[in-house]
């Protein structure tokens, strides 16, 4: 089953819902120890923000590629993007990421080693932290906004030079506007930063930055570049997304919990059960041989 269900936060009952490609957020909204939770699902920031019209350019790559080679480019594009982030957020937790560091391939979904260029953009993060020496005040912080009904998970939220920054990491060589449009979301959603030592004054203050890393038109490969606030085109581009998905739902299929044989007595091609035991064909003993009668005369 082509799904994601990550749990973002236990105690609030918090989780992010991925099917077929198009993201929820989920919110527990009422809670059920005893029998199954009610919740709302908020969708994602980076959904929305993708119905902003692209542009020429991106119009000229698509016609350039064709629409097959250029959903593979995207794909392997979004699996860099991934397996980067995990390594910089090991990094940030105080983790060695090493050259040979393993992390989840997102279309595979299997375990594999960072590539050159991964490791190339998760060192151009190194380098930047040790430049910058910025205050991580938080990490991968997943909020809602209940008024515009819509949700997301923002990378850094870090304080440079007695500044605060919403901060989110790109590998692209390019900043689209709909990655404008994501990060101006970010500035919206309902954070509790004063749990996170942010002052008032600071939030009010606050500024939004793209860092590319792994940057190709610099020595230091990496690029930090300050964002306008677009929340009001991001307002836009929901409506918009409102328009092509109105009768949008996550997809709700109807399972049980688990499944479960009664195997006692049961048979199966190329199996046995004997006494509650599953025992393989090759395991079972032979039958014995009999010779054919002799012919007589």
């Amino acid at each position: 089953m082509r799904q994601e269900i990550v749990e973002i936060d236990k105690q609030l009952g918090i989780f992010r819902v991925t099917t077929l490609g198009e993201r929820y957020y989920t919110k527990t909204i009422k809670d059920n120890p005893e029998g199954f939770s009610e919740y709302r699902f908020f969708p994602s920031s980076s959904w929305i923000s993708g119905c902003y019209p692209k542009g020429i350019q991106y119009y000229q790559w698509l016609a350039k590629h064709g629409w097959d080679e250029a959903e593979g480019l995207k794909k392997e594009a979004g699996k860099k993007g991934s397996k980067t982030h995990y390594a910089c957020e090991d990094l940030t937790k105080g983790n060695e990421v090493k050259i040979d560091s393993k992390y989840l391939n997102t279309i595979t979904e299997q375990l594999e080693e960072l590539t050159v260029e991964e490791y190339t953009n998760v060192k151009s993060f190194a380098d930047w932290i040790a430049v910058t020496k910025p205050e991580i005040l938080a990490i991968e912080i997943t909020g809602f906004n209940d008024k515009y009904g819509y949700a997301g998970t923002i990378d850094y939220i870090l304080r440079i030079n007695g500044v605060v920054w919403i901060i989110d990491l790109k590998t692209s060589n390019y900043i689209w506007t709909s990655a404008e449009l994501q990060i101006a979301s970010y500035s919206q959603l309902d954070i509790d930063y004063k749990e996170l030592g942010i002052t008032d004054e600071e939030w009010k203050e606050r500024k939004l930055a793209i860092l590319q890393l792994g940057y190709p038109r610099n020595k230091n490969k990496y690029k930090f570049t300050e964002i306008e606030n677009k929340f009001n085109l991001f307002l836009h581009a929901k409506a918009i997304w409102a328009n092509e998905n109105a009768k949008q739902t996550p997809k709700q299929i109807e399972y049980p919990i688990s499944l479960k044989l009664e195997m006692d007595n049961v048979k199966v091609v190329g199996l046995e059960i004997k006494n509650n035991k599953l025992i393989e064909a090759g395991d079972i003993p032979a039958p014995p041989v009999v010779e054919p009668p002799k012919l007589t005369k």
